[in-house]
């Protein structure tokens, strides 16, 4: 079954060009890479490199596409142009490369091509436009900070940034003027506010944007050029809402988040009034990462390209057409279904040691019960554990495991006040959120005494966190990724990464104490659960020295640790064959360990 489910291949929509032709990642072939699918359905494989591919464009005007892709896992995208026209596999010709730094792809325009990059210094991040035509470079924006995202308006005279703000999990909104690079503030750099999703109107005149300023949740709000003023369209005080206008401007995409669901429904753009649903199955995710990766709209509105997963579908994109409500799935005539036993999770809430109330997903064994527990912590720390297809739980389901999903105080999608109460000094609450979970296993009919921790980056954290700082309540725990110390975390991650990441955990120069209370390292005298360990050798978010820290000091004192590390990988695992090493062997050693 382990082998079958993380065998399944997924599609992820990337982009549609004038003729309704659809760039795709497909990962058939054991790694993601770009697919062309003809308006007639015709499948056809763009790429073929040894590592996964990060993401692709079409270039207006021309036969051309961008591709950017990186070098086992490292994140340090390059960007390279194929043509269509070529027969066969086409050739892929370097456009932007330094591999020394990152290189995000954009957008494409006619002509130029737009990314993000940290090549001036290492750390900030600018918007560059490549011309095709001279094959130059000219920044449009080089005014420091972490641009996380980029909204270039339809008539190509601005661009929105999204910047990583002052206060953790928050976000700048920028407009830039691309004629004379002159940049507005549109929200305050230091004001704690969660921006997403912007969505420019068809006549550039103003754009959408999901955003909790002023409020505890995601509401869609418009802003206007004209008057330079915002305005609400759609509020929904116990739910996140996020919109993507129709170039045609008739139609309007509205994305609800609700308990871990993304569902989608049909507006009209002018008022904001519901129209009708998107017939994507219930109980799943449209989007692959909370509210932020838009529908692909066809440039005249025709059809919405639209990635959808859930707990028992990998990701796949649909083709959605508003007019007739037509709802088809995009895949390739060799991509078989996932298997019928899979099922969705119930949704239940933990009492923790304050009160709070701790949103779980549930996920009975769907092989024979083996009376064993598995928690699975997302990764983060603001991230969420989604309704969305996550084949490792569903794998642990089918080993005999009931799977807890959590999504412990300062994960996303439960409001700015669940998200914030792990900031800083907060970092152990959410780590007692555990515990408290662990206290309620007999409510479920589980036996507490056979429970273990899984997570990976962040969720690796709080697995070593939990057997460090918990080390009586856990039987076994896996580490994928995770971090061992605060400290030398932010000492030897990324410069782009420290300076971000700082926000949220506490400064090296002025919160080291408390980062040193925080950091499991400090407490590894006190783990005496066996730990296996998966780590990418190239992994630039969370150094290889994080898992070695930890499992020399295990094996020291002789508690069993085993370590799998992959040289072609980076942070986590991309690739088929490796995921088909490492996960059986995670499975074994569990087994091992909670089933007497």
């Amino acid at each position: 079954m382990l082998t079958t489910l993380f065998s399944l291949p997924s599609t992820t929509a990337l982009d549609v060009n004038d003729e309704g032709a659809l760039l795709v990642l497909y990962d058939g072939s054991g790694t993601r890479q770009v697919h062309h699918v003809a308006p007639d359905g015709t499948w056809r494989a763009l790429t073929a490199l040894d590592d996964t591919v990060r993401g692709a464009r079409f270039v207006p005007e021309s036969s051309k596409v961008v591709v950017e892709h990186d070098d086992g896992g490292s994140e340090l995208g390059q960007l390279s142009l194929l043509d269509l026209d070529e027969p066969g596999l086409p050739t892929l010709t370097p456009l932007v490369h330094d591999p020394e730094y990152v290189h995000h792809l954009v957008d494409a325009k006619p002509g130029r091509v737009l990314f993000t990059t940290n090549r001036r210094n290492g750390t900030d991040f600018d918007l560059v436009a490549h011309d095709l035509g001279s094959d130059r470079d000219m920044a449009l924006y080089d005014g420091g900070g972490w641009v996380m995202g980029v909204a270039p308006s339809p008539d190509d005279k601005w661009v929105v940034l999204s910047l990583a703000s002052a206060p953790a999990n928050s976000i700048q909104l920028l407009l830039v003027d691309t004629g004379t690079r002159s940049v507005t503030e549109l929200t305050p750099y230091d004001a704690h506010n969660d921006q997403a999703a912007v969505s420019w109107l068809p006549d550039s005149t103003g754009f959408l944007v999901s955003t909790n300023a002023d409020r505890d949740r995601m509401a869609l709000r418009r802003y206007d050029l004209g008057d330079r003023a915002w305005n609400d369209v759609l509020v929904d005080d116990s739910r996140d809402l996020a919109g993507w206008a129709s170039p045609n401007g008739e139609d309007l995409l509205v994305g609800v988040l609700h308990d871990g669901e993304v569902s989608l429904a049909l507006h009209r753009l002018d008022d904001g009034s519901e129209v009708a649903p998107v017939g994507l199955p219930p109980g799943g995710c449209a989007g692959l990462l909370m509210l932020t990766p838009d529908p692909h709209w066809s440039p005249d509105g025709s059809f919405a390209a639209i990635t959808y997963s859930s707990p028992v579908c990998p990701p796949t994109v649909f083709r959605y057409v508003p007019a007739s409500g037509e709802l088809l799935a995009v895949r390739p005539p060799e991509m078989p279904e996932p298997p019928a036993q899979l099922t969705h999770p119930e949704s239940l809430l933990v009492p923790s040691f304050d009160g709070e109330q701790v949103p779980v997903f549930v996920f009975r064994p769907t092989g024979p019960d083996l009376g064993t527990t598995i928690v699975h912590v997302h990764g983060g720390p603001e991230g969420a554990a989604m309704r969305n297809w996550v084949p490792v739980v569903s794998a642990l389901a089918a080993d005999g495991h009931t799977v807890v999903v959590p999504n412990v105080r300062g994960s996303a999608g439960y409001g700015k006040r669940w998200y914030s109460l792990d900031d800083r000094e907060l970092r152990l609450d959410s780590v007692k959120d555990l515990a408290a979970i662990h206290a309620w296993l007999p409510t479920i009919g589980s036996d507490p005494k056979r429970s273990a921790l899984w997570g990976g980056s962040y969720g690796g954290y709080m697995v070593l966190a939990g057997l460090a700082f918990q080390p009586e309540l856990w039987a076994a725990g896996v580490d994928i990724v995770g971090i061992a110390s605060l400290v030398t975390f932010l000492e030897n991650t990324s410069d782009y990464r420290r300076a971000m990441r700082e926000r949220e955990y506490g400064y090296l120069a002025t919160d080291r104490e408390f980062l040193e209370s925080a950091s499991p390292l400090n407490r590894v005298d006190d783990i005496r659960a066996p730990l296996f360990v998966i780590h990418g050798a190239n992994d630039p978010r969370v150094p290889l020295s994080e898992t070695e820290q930890v499992s020399d000091a295990l094996t020291k004192r002789g508690v069993p640790c085993q370590v799998l590390v992959y040289d072609d990988e980076g942070h986590g695992l991309a690739k088929l064959k490796n995921k088909l090493d490492a996960y059986p062997k995670a499975l074994t050693f569990l087994r091992d360990h909670l089933v007497s």
